[in-house]
Protein backbone atom coordinates (compact mmCIF):
# COMPACT_ATOMS: atom_id res chain seq x y z
CA UNK A 1 0.00 0.00 0.00
CA UNK A 2 0.96 3.17 -0.94
CA UNK A 3 2.20 5.35 1.92
CA UNK A 4 1.37 9.33 1.24
CA UNK A 5 3.92 12.04 2.03
CA UNK A 6 1.24 14.48 2.68
CA UNK A 7 -1.52 13.07 4.15
CA UNK A 8 -1.27 10.61 7.18
CA UNK A 9 0.74 10.70 10.23
CA UNK A 10 1.99 6.58 10.98
CA UNK A 11 -0.09 3.84 11.62
CA UNK A 12 1.21 3.80 15.33
CA UNK A 13 0.98 7.43 15.59
CA UNK A 14 -0.13 8.23 19.64
CA UNK A 15 -3.60 10.47 18.80
CA UNK A 16 -5.19 10.41 21.65
CA UNK A 17 -3.63 12.82 23.80
CA UNK A 18 -2.24 9.26 25.85
CA UNK A 19 0.49 7.78 25.43
CA UNK A 20 -0.65 3.64 26.13
CA UNK A 21 -3.10 3.76 22.96
CA UNK A 22 -2.22 3.81 19.04
CA UNK A 23 -3.76 5.90 16.59
CA UNK A 24 -5.95 3.85 15.06
CA UNK A 25 -8.09 6.40 13.03
CA UNK A 26 -4.79 7.05 10.19
CA UNK A 27 -4.00 4.57 9.07
CA UNK A 28 -4.30 0.11 9.57
CA UNK A 29 -1.59 -1.28 11.14
CA UNK A 30 0.37 -4.23 8.88
CA UNK A 31 1.06 -7.25 10.60
CA UNK A 32 2.77 -9.01 7.70
CA UNK A 33 5.05 -5.35 7.87
CA UNK A 34 5.44 -5.66 11.89
CA UNK A 35 7.48 -9.03 11.62
CA UNK A 36 9.66 -7.97 9.18
CA UNK A 37 12.70 -6.88 11.41
CA UNK A 38 14.29 -4.98 8.65
CA UNK A 39 11.32 -1.92 8.81
CA UNK A 40 12.16 0.75 10.51
CA UNK A 41 9.10 2.61 12.89
CA UNK A 42 9.13 4.58 15.52
CA UNK A 43 10.81 3.43 18.76
CA UNK A 44 7.38 2.88 20.73
CA UNK A 45 4.54 5.38 21.84
CA UNK A 46 6.80 7.56 23.34
CA UNK A 47 9.56 7.86 20.73
CA UNK A 48 10.23 11.81 21.07
CA UNK A 49 11.18 12.24 17.25
CA UNK A 50 7.47 11.38 17.08
CA UNK A 51 6.26 14.70 16.31
CA UNK A 52 3.26 13.70 18.35
CA UNK A 53 5.51 13.34 21.63
CA UNK A 54 7.56 16.85 20.65
CA UNK A 55 7.68 18.96 23.44
CA UNK A 56 4.56 21.74 23.30
CA UNK A 57 7.26 24.95 22.74
CA UNK A 58 8.25 22.84 19.58
CA UNK A 59 4.60 22.62 18.46
CA UNK A 60 3.50 26.23 19.45
CA UNK A 61 6.60 27.54 17.49
CA UNK A 62 5.52 25.89 14.16
CA UNK A 63 2.03 26.38 14.91
CA UNK A 64 2.22 30.11 15.49
CA UNK A 65 4.56 30.44 12.42
CA UNK A 66 2.09 28.55 10.08
CA UNK A 67 -0.42 31.15 11.52
CA UNK A 68 1.34 33.84 10.33
CA UNK A 69 2.36 32.11 7.23
CA UNK A 70 -1.41 31.52 6.42
CA UNK A 71 -2.25 34.93 7.11
CA UNK A 72 -0.23 36.68 4.47
CA UNK A 73 -1.18 35.12 1.74
CA UNK A 74 -4.70 36.04 2.02
CA UNK A 75 -3.60 39.41 3.29
CA UNK A 76 -1.98 39.65 -0.18
CA UNK A 77 -5.41 39.15 -1.86
CA UNK A 78 -7.72 42.50 -0.27
CA UNK A 79 -4.44 44.95 0.88
CA UNK A 80 -4.55 46.41 -2.47
CA UNK A 81 -8.16 46.27 -3.20
CA UNK A 82 -8.35 50.09 -1.56
CA UNK A 83 -5.46 51.15 -4.50
CA UNK A 84 -7.63 49.41 -7.73
CA UNK A 85 -8.73 52.76 -8.88
CA UNK A 86 -5.39 54.07 -8.82
CA UNK A 87 -3.85 51.05 -10.95
CA UNK A 88 -6.53 51.85 -13.47
CA UNK A 89 -6.20 55.53 -13.57
CA UNK A 90 -2.33 54.71 -14.04
CA UNK A 91 -2.59 51.95 -16.39
CA UNK A 92 -5.42 54.05 -18.53
CA UNK A 93 -8.25 51.16 -18.24
CA UNK A 94 -11.91 52.30 -16.49
CA UNK A 95 -13.15 48.32 -16.61
CA UNK A 96 -15.25 47.94 -13.69
CA UNK A 97 -14.90 44.22 -14.75
CA UNK A 98 -10.98 44.50 -14.98
CA UNK A 99 -11.10 45.81 -11.11
CA UNK A 100 -12.85 43.05 -9.79
CA UNK A 101 -10.47 40.67 -11.91
CA UNK A 102 -7.35 42.24 -10.16
CA UNK A 103 -8.21 40.89 -7.24
CA UNK A 104 -9.81 37.20 -8.67
CA UNK A 105 -6.87 36.29 -10.53
CA UNK A 106 -4.77 35.92 -7.50
CA UNK A 107 -7.41 33.78 -6.14
CA UNK A 108 -7.42 31.51 -9.53
CA UNK A 109 -3.93 31.13 -8.28
CA UNK A 110 -5.40 28.88 -5.47
CA UNK A 111 -7.28 26.84 -7.58
CA UNK A 112 -4.05 25.84 -9.95
CA UNK A 113 -2.05 25.86 -6.58
CA UNK A 114 -3.10 22.59 -4.50
CA UNK A 115 -3.07 20.43 -7.31
CA UNK A 116 1.00 21.07 -7.72
CA UNK A 117 2.01 21.44 -4.26
CA UNK A 118 0.26 18.80 -2.66
CA UNK A 119 1.62 15.93 -4.56
CA UNK A 120 5.15 17.34 -4.88
CA UNK A 121 4.65 17.44 -0.84
CA UNK A 122 4.39 13.70 -1.22
CA UNK A 123 7.44 12.91 -2.55
CA UNK A 124 9.60 15.66 -0.68
CA UNK A 125 7.64 16.05 2.55
CA UNK A 126 6.13 19.52 3.96
CA UNK A 127 9.04 22.02 4.68
CA UNK A 128 10.34 22.08 1.35
CA UNK A 129 7.36 22.68 0.08
CA UNK A 130 6.85 25.66 2.25
CA UNK A 131 10.58 27.23 2.13
CA UNK A 132 10.69 26.99 -1.89
CA UNK A 133 6.77 28.73 -1.89
CA UNK A 134 7.76 31.39 0.41
CA UNK A 135 10.55 32.42 -1.60
CA UNK A 136 8.45 32.44 -5.18
CA UNK A 137 5.92 34.00 -3.16
CA UNK A 138 8.44 36.92 -1.90
CA UNK A 139 9.94 36.82 -5.61
CA UNK A 140 6.18 37.54 -7.55
CA UNK A 141 5.20 40.01 -4.77
CA UNK A 142 8.43 42.13 -5.28
CA UNK A 143 7.55 41.78 -9.29
CA UNK A 144 3.76 43.29 -8.45
CA UNK A 145 5.40 46.00 -7.48
CA UNK A 146 7.54 46.63 -10.25
CA UNK A 147 4.97 45.94 -12.72
CA UNK A 148 4.81 48.37 -15.72
CA UNK A 149 1.17 47.61 -17.62
CA UNK A 150 -1.18 45.99 -16.64
CA UNK A 151 -1.01 42.20 -18.08
CA UNK A 152 2.09 42.21 -16.43
CA UNK A 153 0.80 42.75 -12.84
CA UNK A 154 -2.46 40.17 -13.64
CA UNK A 155 0.47 37.70 -14.27
CA UNK A 156 2.59 38.20 -11.55
CA UNK A 157 -0.57 38.20 -9.33
CA UNK A 158 -1.28 35.01 -10.55
CA UNK A 159 1.94 33.42 -10.19
CA UNK A 160 1.85 34.69 -6.37
CA UNK A 161 -1.62 32.88 -5.81
CA UNK A 162 0.40 29.88 -6.78
CA UNK A 163 3.18 30.07 -4.36
CA UNK A 164 0.80 31.61 -1.68
CA UNK A 165 -1.88 28.78 -1.60
CA UNK A 166 0.92 26.07 0.22
CA UNK A 167 0.10 27.06 3.65
CA UNK A 168 -3.25 26.46 3.16
CA UNK A 169 -2.86 23.10 1.34
CA UNK A 170 -1.02 21.47 3.26
CA UNK A 171 -1.23 23.58 6.72
CA UNK A 172 -3.97 21.02 8.16
CA UNK A 173 -1.68 18.04 7.22
CA UNK A 174 0.68 19.59 9.27
CA UNK A 175 -1.85 20.38 12.63
CA UNK A 176 -2.93 16.53 12.03
CA UNK A 177 1.11 15.55 12.33
CA UNK A 178 1.62 17.01 15.39
CA UNK A 179 -1.91 18.07 17.52
CA UNK A 180 -4.17 14.74 19.10
CA UNK A 181 -7.67 15.07 18.21
CA UNK A 182 -8.42 16.69 21.52
CA UNK A 183 -6.92 20.14 20.61
CA UNK A 184 -7.14 19.44 17.07
CA UNK A 185 -10.17 21.76 16.82
CA UNK A 186 -8.71 24.60 19.08
CA UNK A 187 -5.22 24.07 17.20
CA UNK A 188 -7.21 24.15 13.48
CA UNK A 189 -9.38 27.18 14.34
CA UNK A 190 -5.85 28.98 15.37
CA UNK A 191 -4.20 28.19 11.64
CA UNK A 192 -7.52 28.81 9.90
CA UNK A 193 -7.41 32.70 11.57
CA UNK A 194 -4.99 33.84 8.35
CA UNK A 195 -7.70 32.75 5.77
CA UNK A 196 -10.46 35.01 7.09
CA UNK A 197 -8.81 38.00 9.16
CA UNK A 198 -5.95 38.27 6.27
CA UNK A 199 -8.87 39.52 4.45
CA UNK A 200 -9.88 41.79 6.78
CA UNK A 201 -6.57 43.24 7.88
CA UNK A 202 -5.60 43.85 4.20
CA UNK A 203 -8.06 46.39 3.13
CA UNK A 204 -7.63 48.38 6.67
CA UNK A 205 -4.39 48.79 6.15
CA UNK A 206 -4.02 48.89 2.25
CA UNK A 207 -6.65 51.93 2.34
CA UNK A 208 -4.16 54.26 4.54
CA UNK A 209 -1.23 53.25 2.73
CA UNK A 210 -2.33 53.78 -0.73
CA UNK A 211 -3.73 57.03 0.42
CA UNK A 212 -0.10 58.30 2.03
CA UNK A 213 2.31 56.22 -0.44
CA UNK A 214 0.03 54.64 -3.44
CA UNK A 215 -0.76 51.32 -4.32
CA UNK A 216 2.94 50.01 -5.50
CA UNK A 217 4.19 50.67 -1.61
CA UNK A 218 1.44 47.86 -0.80
CA UNK A 219 3.36 45.68 -2.64
CA UNK A 220 6.46 46.74 -1.24
CA UNK A 221 5.29 46.46 2.81
CA UNK A 222 4.16 42.56 1.60
CA UNK A 223 7.71 42.08 0.35
CA UNK A 224 9.13 43.01 3.46
CA UNK A 225 6.79 41.09 5.63
CA UNK A 226 7.03 37.87 3.64
CA UNK A 227 10.62 38.52 3.92
CA UNK A 228 10.82 38.51 7.28
CA UNK A 229 8.59 35.55 8.02
CA UNK A 230 10.72 33.58 5.39
CA UNK A 231 13.65 34.19 7.82
CA UNK A 232 11.64 32.72 10.93
CA UNK A 233 10.07 29.73 9.35
CA UNK A 234 13.46 28.61 7.77
CA UNK A 235 14.53 28.72 11.54
CA UNK A 236 11.63 27.59 13.38
CA UNK A 237 10.37 24.82 11.14
CA UNK A 238 11.07 20.99 11.46
CA UNK A 239 9.77 18.51 9.38
CA UNK A 240 6.51 16.61 10.54
CA UNK A 241 5.22 14.30 8.41
CA UNK A 242 5.95 10.80 9.35
CA UNK A 243 6.97 9.21 5.97
CA UNK A 244 9.54 11.63 5.66
CA UNK A 245 10.84 11.23 9.30
CA UNK A 246 10.61 7.49 9.11
CA UNK A 247 12.42 7.39 5.95
CA UNK A 248 15.41 9.66 7.66
CA UNK A 249 15.36 7.52 10.34
CA UNK A 250 16.20 4.40 8.13
CA UNK A 251 18.78 6.28 5.83
CA UNK A 252 20.59 6.53 9.48
CA UNK A 253 20.69 3.68 10.58
CA UNK A 254 21.66 2.28 7.67
CA UNK A 255 24.79 3.79 8.05
CA UNK A 256 24.95 3.17 11.17
CA UNK A 257 24.22 -0.67 11.76
CA UNK A 258 25.80 -1.22 7.75
CA UNK A 259 22.31 -3.00 6.83
CA UNK A 260 21.29 -1.84 3.81
CA UNK A 261 18.04 -3.70 3.79
CA UNK A 262 16.50 -1.37 6.48
CA UNK A 263 13.59 0.52 5.52
CA UNK A 264 10.95 2.75 6.23
CA UNK A 265 7.47 0.73 6.96
CA UNK A 266 6.33 3.28 4.55
CA UNK A 267 8.91 2.66 1.33
CA UNK A 268 7.44 0.49 -1.13
CA UNK A 269 9.96 -0.38 -4.16
CA UNK A 270 7.37 -1.30 -6.28
CA UNK A 271 6.00 2.44 -6.58
CA UNK A 272 7.70 5.01 -8.84
CA UNK A 273 8.20 8.30 -8.11
CA UNK A 274 5.85 9.18 -11.51
CA UNK A 275 3.19 6.86 -10.12
CA UNK A 276 3.31 8.27 -6.42
CA UNK A 277 3.30 12.04 -8.11
CA UNK A 278 0.10 11.00 -10.44
CA UNK A 279 -1.87 9.37 -7.94
CA UNK A 280 -1.59 12.10 -5.41
CA UNK A 281 -2.50 14.54 -8.24
CA UNK A 282 -5.31 12.91 -8.99
CA UNK A 283 -6.42 11.95 -5.47
CA UNK A 284 -8.33 15.66 -4.61
CA UNK A 285 -10.51 15.37 -7.50
CA UNK A 286 -11.37 11.59 -7.08
CA UNK A 287 -12.22 12.98 -3.65
CA UNK A 288 -14.37 15.81 -4.17
CA UNK A 289 -16.18 14.50 -6.50
CA UNK A 290 -16.86 10.82 -5.34
CA UNK A 291 -17.41 11.44 -1.59
CA UNK A 292 -20.65 13.25 -0.61
CA UNK A 293 -19.00 14.62 2.45
CA UNK A 294 -15.92 16.12 0.81
CA UNK A 295 -18.36 17.38 -2.09
CA UNK A 296 -21.40 18.80 -0.22
CA UNK A 297 -19.27 20.37 3.14
CA UNK A 298 -16.51 21.99 0.81
CA UNK A 299 -19.07 23.59 -1.24
CA UNK A 300 -20.79 25.01 1.56
CA UNK A 301 -17.14 26.41 3.01
CA UNK A 302 -16.89 27.53 -0.70
CA UNK A 303 -19.88 29.54 -0.97
CA UNK A 304 -19.25 31.02 2.15
CA UNK A 305 -15.91 31.91 1.00
CA UNK A 306 -17.38 33.37 -2.08
CA UNK A 307 -19.67 35.58 -0.66
CA UNK A 308 -16.33 36.73 1.66
CA UNK A 309 -14.58 37.97 -1.36
CA UNK A 310 -17.46 39.56 -2.58
CA UNK A 311 -18.04 41.61 0.51
CA UNK A 312 -14.72 42.87 0.21
CA UNK A 313 -14.22 43.54 -3.06
CA UNK A 314 -17.44 45.69 -3.26
CA UNK A 315 -17.48 47.12 0.47
CA UNK A 316 -15.57 49.71 -0.31
CA UNK A 317 -17.12 51.22 -2.81
CA UNK A 318 -20.41 50.65 -1.70
CA UNK A 319 -19.39 52.81 1.67
CA UNK A 320 -17.51 55.28 0.22
CA UNK A 321 -20.94 55.94 -2.51
CA UNK A 322 -23.68 55.22 0.43
CA UNK A 323 -22.54 56.80 3.25
CA UNK A 324 -19.52 59.23 1.69
CA UNK A 325 -16.71 57.19 3.44
CA UNK A 326 -12.80 58.55 1.80
CA UNK A 327 -10.67 55.80 0.67
CA UNK A 328 -8.79 55.71 4.83
CA UNK A 329 -12.23 55.61 6.53
CA UNK A 330 -13.77 53.10 4.07
CA UNK A 331 -11.26 50.48 4.95
CA UNK A 332 -11.91 50.62 8.68
CA UNK A 333 -15.76 49.15 7.74
CA UNK A 334 -13.93 45.69 7.80
CA UNK A 335 -13.45 46.01 11.42
CA UNK A 336 -17.02 44.67 11.90
CA UNK A 337 -16.11 41.23 9.91
CA UNK A 338 -12.88 41.19 12.10
CA UNK A 339 -14.84 41.34 15.27
CA UNK A 340 -17.46 38.68 14.53
CA UNK A 341 -14.45 36.09 13.32
CA UNK A 342 -12.96 36.70 16.45
CA UNK A 343 -15.91 35.88 18.80
CA UNK A 344 -16.09 33.46 16.22
CA UNK A 345 -12.73 31.37 16.80
CA UNK A 346 -13.11 32.57 20.45
CA UNK A 347 -16.42 30.43 20.63
CA UNK A 348 -16.05 27.62 17.99
CA UNK A 349 -12.69 26.76 19.07
CA UNK A 350 -13.37 26.41 22.50
CA UNK A 351 -16.50 24.72 22.23
CA UNK A 352 -15.32 22.24 19.80
CA UNK A 353 -12.66 20.99 21.91
CA UNK A 354 -14.81 20.82 24.86
CA UNK A 355 -17.07 18.81 22.75
CA UNK A 356 -14.26 16.09 21.63
CA UNK A 357 -12.60 16.35 24.65
CA UNK A 358 -16.13 14.66 26.11
CA UNK A 359 -17.05 12.62 23.23
CA UNK A 360 -13.54 10.77 23.73
CA UNK A 361 -14.33 10.68 27.56
CA UNK A 362 -17.43 8.81 26.84
CA UNK A 363 -15.67 6.52 23.97
CA UNK A 364 -17.99 7.52 21.39
CA UNK A 365 -15.77 10.35 19.38
CA UNK A 366 -16.77 10.31 15.32
CA UNK A 367 -15.51 13.15 12.32
CA UNK A 368 -19.06 14.19 13.43
CA UNK A 369 -18.58 15.36 16.62
CA UNK A 370 -16.97 18.11 15.10
CA UNK A 371 -20.40 19.39 13.66
CA UNK A 372 -22.55 20.86 16.53
CA UNK A 373 -20.73 24.39 16.28
CA UNK A 374 -21.71 24.59 12.32
CA UNK A 375 -25.31 23.25 13.21
CA UNK A 376 -25.48 26.06 15.23
CA UNK A 377 -23.70 28.78 13.80
CA UNK A 378 -24.02 28.66 9.96
CA UNK A 379 -27.36 30.34 10.65
CA UNK A 380 -25.46 33.49 11.27
CA UNK A 381 -24.53 33.39 7.50
CA UNK A 382 -27.60 34.36 6.13
CA UNK A 383 -28.77 36.46 8.69
CA UNK A 384 -25.83 38.69 8.14
CA UNK A 385 -26.00 39.24 4.78
CA UNK A 386 -29.84 39.94 5.17
CA UNK A 387 -29.27 42.68 7.57
CA UNK A 388 -26.14 43.99 5.40
CA UNK A 389 -27.67 44.26 2.41
CA UNK A 390 -31.22 45.85 3.48
CA UNK A 391 -29.27 47.99 6.39
CA UNK A 392 -27.00 49.57 3.23
CA UNK A 393 -29.72 50.06 0.71
CA UNK A 394 -31.64 51.79 2.86
CA UNK A 395 -28.77 53.76 3.95
CA UNK A 396 -29.40 53.28 7.70
CA UNK A 397 -27.00 54.73 9.91
CA UNK A 398 -23.65 53.50 8.77
CA UNK A 399 -22.92 51.05 11.99
CA UNK A 400 -26.05 48.66 10.63
CA UNK A 401 -24.21 47.37 7.24
CA UNK A 402 -20.98 46.92 9.50
CA UNK A 403 -22.59 45.26 12.51
CA UNK A 404 -24.47 42.87 9.39
CA UNK A 405 -20.88 42.05 8.37
CA UNK A 406 -20.19 40.79 12.46
CA UNK A 407 -22.99 38.66 12.01
CA UNK A 408 -22.05 37.05 8.98
CA UNK A 409 -17.84 36.79 10.09
CA UNK A 410 -18.98 34.73 13.24
CA UNK A 411 -21.16 32.36 10.74
CA UNK A 412 -18.06 32.28 8.46
CA UNK A 413 -15.75 31.12 11.26
CA UNK A 414 -18.46 28.86 12.27
CA UNK A 415 -18.53 27.17 8.68
CA UNK A 416 -15.03 27.45 7.44
CA UNK A 417 -12.93 26.47 10.93
CA UNK A 418 -15.48 23.40 11.14
CA UNK A 419 -15.34 22.27 7.60
CA UNK A 420 -11.78 22.10 7.94
CA UNK A 421 -11.23 20.05 10.40
CA UNK A 422 -14.38 17.68 10.04
CA UNK A 423 -12.67 16.68 6.28
CA UNK A 424 -9.63 16.04 8.13
CA UNK A 425 -10.81 13.78 10.67
CA UNK A 426 -13.00 11.99 8.11
CA UNK A 427 -10.05 10.99 5.87
CA UNK A 428 -7.07 11.86 8.45
CA UNK A 429 -5.04 9.55 6.40
CA UNK A 430 -5.59 11.71 3.54
CA UNK A 431 -5.74 15.19 4.93
CA UNK A 432 -3.53 17.19 2.86
CA UNK A 433 -5.67 15.53 -0.12
CA UNK A 434 -9.55 16.54 1.23
CA UNK A 435 -7.65 19.96 2.19
CA UNK A 436 -6.32 20.36 -1.45
CA UNK A 437 -9.56 19.49 -2.27
CA UNK A 438 -11.83 22.11 -0.21
CA UNK A 439 -9.28 24.91 -1.21
CA UNK A 440 -9.77 24.18 -5.19
CA UNK A 441 -13.48 24.48 -4.96
CA UNK A 442 -13.64 27.32 -2.36
CA UNK A 443 -10.87 29.49 -4.46
CA UNK A 444 -12.49 28.76 -7.76
CA UNK A 445 -16.03 30.27 -6.34
CA UNK A 446 -14.36 32.99 -4.22
CA UNK A 447 -12.74 34.05 -7.85
CA UNK A 448 -15.58 34.00 -9.72
CA UNK A 449 -18.10 35.57 -7.57
CA UNK A 450 -16.41 38.64 -7.44
CA UNK A 451 -16.64 39.04 -10.93
CA UNK A 452 -20.72 38.85 -10.54
CA UNK A 453 -21.20 41.06 -8.00
CA UNK A 454 -21.31 44.15 -9.53
CA UNK A 455 -23.47 43.53 -12.14
CA UNK A 456 -25.90 41.59 -9.45
CA UNK A 457 -25.99 44.81 -6.88
CA UNK A 458 -26.75 46.81 -10.71
CA UNK A 459 -29.31 44.50 -11.47
CA UNK A 460 -30.88 43.64 -7.80
CA UNK A 461 -29.91 46.26 -5.83
CA UNK A 462 -28.04 45.79 -2.22
CA UNK A 463 -31.14 45.01 -0.78
CA UNK A 464 -32.22 42.00 -3.22
CA UNK A 465 -29.01 41.30 -4.36
CA UNK A 466 -27.64 40.27 -0.90
CA UNK A 467 -31.14 38.38 -0.21
CA UNK A 468 -30.57 36.38 -2.80
CA UNK A 469 -26.90 35.18 -1.42
CA UNK A 470 -28.69 34.49 1.83
CA UNK A 471 -31.26 32.44 0.44
CA UNK A 472 -28.84 30.05 -0.93
CA UNK A 473 -26.73 30.37 2.33
CA UNK A 474 -29.81 29.22 3.93
CA UNK A 475 -30.44 26.11 2.36
CA UNK A 476 -26.93 24.98 2.50
CA UNK A 477 -27.24 25.06 6.55
CA UNK A 478 -29.06 21.92 6.58
CA UNK A 479 -25.64 20.02 4.94
CA UNK A 480 -24.28 19.77 8.78
CA UNK A 481 -27.85 18.28 9.90
CA UNK A 482 -27.68 16.18 7.02
CA UNK A 483 -24.24 14.88 8.26
CA UNK A 484 -24.89 15.10 12.10
CA UNK A 485 -27.34 11.93 11.08
CA UNK A 486 -26.20 10.19 8.21
CA UNK A 487 -22.31 11.52 8.12
CA UNK A 488 -21.04 8.10 9.79
CA UNK A 489 -23.27 5.86 7.37
CA UNK A 490 -21.76 7.59 4.53
CA UNK A 491 -18.26 7.49 5.37
CA UNK A 492 -18.94 3.60 6.44
CA UNK A 493 -20.71 1.78 3.55
CA UNK A 494 -19.14 -0.03 0.91
CA UNK A 495 -20.29 2.45 -1.78
CA UNK A 496 -18.09 5.34 -0.67
CA UNK A 497 -15.04 3.46 0.54
CA UNK A 498 -13.04 5.44 -1.92
CA UNK A 499 -9.79 3.63 -3.89
CA UNK A 500 -7.47 6.34 -2.93
CA UNK A 501 -4.38 4.23 -3.62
Amino acid sequence: MEKSAVDSPTPHTPDSGSRTKPDTEALPVQPEKEQDPDLVDWDGLDDPENPFNWPSWKKWRQLIFMAINTFLTPLASTMFTPGVADILQEFGSDSTMMASFLASIYILGYVVGPFIIAPLSELYGRVPLYHICNILLLIFTIACAAAQSLPQLLVFRLLAGIAGVCPLTIGGGTVADMVCKEKRAGMMAIWTLGPYMGPVVGPIVGGYLVMAEGWRWVFWVLSITIGLTFTGTVICYRETYAPVLLHRKAQRLRKETGNPRLRSIYDDGNRSPRYVFITALLRPTRLLFTSPIVFLMALFAAITYGYLYLMFTTMSSIFEDQYGFNQGIAGLAYIGFGVGCALGLLIVGRTANAIAVRHSAQGRFAPESRLPPMIYGCWAIPVGLFWYGWSAEEKVHWIMPIIGTGIFGFGFVAVFATVSVYLVDSYLRFSASVTAANVFLRSLLAAVLPLAGPSMYDALGLGWGNSLLAFVALAMCFVPLLFAKYGAMIRTHPKFQLQLE
